[in-house]
Parts: structure tokens; sequence; C-alpha cells
């Protein structure tokens, strides 16, 4: 793409997005937001509170709850050890998952098949 047609799409990529800003400014459900979201830091700041404080004052639990994708991630259960072992070479590879390089290697030569019939645990 020449430096012409890239700085043409760019600037109607900006031409839209000026236009959807001036439809926003427009808006009576943002300036609705916008209005209380200034209020607030006003009120805020004349009672010397933080977000956090207000957040801890309506649901003290809130901070000491963990965090929903935290606790999916603790129920699933561990990888097990895979360990493959090279009948040609001797060699052996623990790992749990297949992103190993070695793993990769004898993939690669053997076959992916090939490998997985070297398996022993």
């Amino acid at each position: 793409m020449s430096r012409l047609a890239e700085f043409r799409k760019l600037e109607q990529q900006l031409a839209a997005q000026l236009a959807e800003l001036e439809s926003m400014k427009s808006d009576s459900g943002l300036k609705k937001e916008m209005e209380f979201e200034s209020k607030l830091r006003a009120l805020l700041g004349e009672y010397g509170y933080s977000l956090k404080n207000v957040i801890n004052l309506l649901d003290p639990l809130a901070g000491r709850r963990a965090p929903a994708a935290q606790s999916q991630s603790s129920t699933r259960k561990p990888r097990q050890v895979k360990v493959y072992k090279n009948p040609n070479s001797g060699e052996v590879v623990e790992t749990k998952g297949g992103n190993h390089k070695t793993l990769k290697e004898w993939k690669a030569k053997y076959g992916a098949d090939t490998v997985e019939s070297w398996l022993t645990k």
C-alpha cells in the first residue's frame, strides 16, 4: 500500500471517528452520565472520600472476594506428567503439555502417532 493510500485511509477513519464523537456529544444519555460522574466526584471531594471508601461502605466484602476468573481456574485439575522414552536414543522427556522443545522435534522427525506410542506414564 502506498503512503498516500495509507494516509487517505487513516484520514477517512479519523473523519468517521470524529463524526461518531459528535453524535455521542448530542446523546442525552451520555450527557446525564457525564453530569452524574462530575457531581459524584465533586461530592467525593467535598467529603474527602475515594471510590474505594464508597465501595467499602456499600459492600464491605467486595475487597475480600476472589475474582470469578481466579475461582474458576482453581477448580481445574492439574495436568498429569507424561513421560516419553525415545527407543532410538534412550532419551527420556517428562512434560505436562505438548509444548516441549524435544517432544516437538521428535514429532517433526518421527510423526506424532509414533511419538505418542512412546508414552510410558
